[in-house]
């Protein structure tokens, strides 16, 4: 079982984003699988998203929903992604996590609009 099969079949994973002096920032998110990339939805103005766009150095791990790491991380790197292709992993998420990623995307879209979230796609280097 490859590093992308193991994660995407988690419920949770730590993506692990880093500041500008090194300091890491761990947070659980939900992932799903895309093609040969995990993805990931999150608000568009949080702080992972600020730090990608700056330097997409990520490593991503199994984890609890507290955010406990359950395995060893992978190294990979991050990129956003476009309207479309946020579009997608949208339906990903609504696919994996069936009513619980609905709601939390209708409620989502309710606060922030269709823009105020984004995809991201996690290339593993391992």
């Amino acid at each position: 079982m490859t590093d992308l099969d193991r994660l995407a079949a988690e419920k949770y994973v730590l993506l692990t984003t880093f500041r500008r002096d090194g300091r890491a920032v761990a947070t659980p998110v939900w992932a799903v699988r895309d093609g040969d990339a995990l993805a990931v939805w999150t608000a568009a103005d949080s702080g992972k998203v600020k730090r990608i766009r700056r330097d997409g150095a990520v490593t991503v791990a199994p984890c609890d929903v507290r955010g406990r790491p359950r395995g060893p991380a992978a190294p990979g790197h991050a990129v956003l992604c476009g309207p479309e292709e946020s579009d997608r992993i949208r339906d990903l998420v609504k696919r994996k996590y069936r009513l619980i990623g609905r709601l939390s995307l209708l409620g989502s879209r309710l606060r922030r609009g269709t823009a105020g979230t984004v995809g991201l796609r996690v290339m593993l280097s391992g």
